[in-house]
């Protein structure tokens, strides 16, 4: 017995079957798993096999291990990624910053801000170290006659950048200013076409649930919502409230009803899917929950989205399934902010703040896989 794709699970209960272990056995889904098990020598109880909606415990230093790639001398800038954060605005500065600057920490070469003229002085000042491009615009700037010109200009400046990037981050700072939105799902369906990665937190998941257009179908995009973004997210795609019980079920059905994205899922346990699996990391971080540590992941899990989608391409195998290497760079980026989070409370304790975490990034990588000098 199964749930047609995209029900709601609440609406619907998996009864045992004496041939349902033979059944998911032989499913594309299980053999998929397999291959990602496999290929990464990931870990987890043979249990998992006995249900499409099992929840299993990623092996994520084994991850980092793999798809991290080797600093070698031959190697030149940009080889080791370049990530573009969008957003920015007057109200909210902090956010791409931390994005930009902690992918620039995990070890891409070069990360980019794209945000509005208001917000890229005080960006800048942050650290000289990021790209700032000063090129969007809000409503309040923006005459109604001079719209479609305007956004038409923001468009082709990005759109010249965009096959330089490894990934982009939509979201951080971006704020919800209604001229911004419209210029922003114009980027990101020019970087769908361009086959570039896109991660989407913060206020780019109010854009994406209230435009599902400008991810569906798409198989290179991330969606990372906390609580309550996932809650609107359920309640949106699946017209029904999140159910606790059903957990695994609804998420993979809201992965496939969107249509071929993968969703981390932020909570105690960071629970990761693509329609197909469902993974979990749940290492203790910290019981710290100061704002900004979604940001650091979104930038985290850009550069390790890009790191496993290369390193994927480069080593699959023409008889087996590809793993999907933003469901890697998910329990990558996953992991190493957790980590990170350990130590910066270990330090800290209550004063523990996003910037004290940012600076434990290059110690936990290191800590799980050493640079070679």
């Amino acid at each position: 017995m199964s749930r047609p794709t995209g029900a709601c699970p609440h609406a619907w209960r998996h009864q045992q079957q004496p041939h349902r272990g033979r059944m998911w056995a032989s499913s594309p889904a299980f053999r998929r798993q397999l291959v990602l098990l496999r290929f990464l020598q990931v870990r987890t109880n043979h249990a998992m096999a006995a249900s499409a909606g099992t929840v299993y415990e990623a092996d994520a230093e084994s991850v980092v291990r793999r798809i991290t790639p080797p600093l070698d001398r031959a190697r030149h800038k940009g080889q080791a990624g370049k990530i573009a954060v969008i957003g920015g605005c007057r109200e909210y500065t902090g956010a791409p910053y931390f994005a930009a600057v902690s992918a620039l920490k995990v070890g891409a070469d070069l990360s980019h801000v794209f945000c509005t003229k208001d917000a890229a002085t005080v960006i800048k000042s942050y650290s000289p170290e990021l790209i700032v491009h000063p090129i969007l615009e809000e409503s309040y700037s923006v005459r109604d006659d001079q719209r479609a010109s305007v956004s038409s200009k923001i468009l082709t400046e990005v759109a010249k950048w965009m096959e330089r990037f490894d990934c982009i981050v939509v979201g951080p700072g971006l704020g919800r200013d209604s001229f911004l939105l419209d210029c922003v799902s114009n980027i990101m369906r020019h970087a769908q076409q361009a086959n570039i990665p896109t991660v989407v937190d913060g206020d780019g998941l109010f854009l994406v649930t209230n435009n599902l257009s400008l991810v569906q179908g798409n198989p290179l995009a991330i969606l990372t919502p906390n609580v309550y973004e996932y809650k609107r997210l359920v309640q949106k795609v699946l017209n029904c409230d999140v159910d606790e019980e059903t957990a695994s079920e609804q998420l993979i059905a809201l992965c496939q009803k969107i249509g071929d994205v993968t969703i981390m899922q932020k909570g105690k346990a960071d629970v990761i899917s693509d329609g197909q699996t469902v993974t979990q990391v749940s290492t203790f971080g910290s019981p710290r929950r100061c704002g900004g540590q979604g940001d650091i992941l979104s930038g985290s899990v850009a550069v390790f989205a890009s790191w496993a989608r290369h390193f994927v391409l480069t080593n699959e195998q023409p008889t087996e399934k590809r793993v999907n290497p933003m469901t890697l760079g998910c329990i990558a980026g996953s992991l190493l902010l957790r980590k990170a989070a350990s130590h910066a409370f270990e330090k800290n304790k209550r004063s523990t703040v996003t910037s004290d975490i940012i600076e434990f990034l290059g110690k936990s990588l290191e800590d799980i896989c050493p640079a070679e000098h």
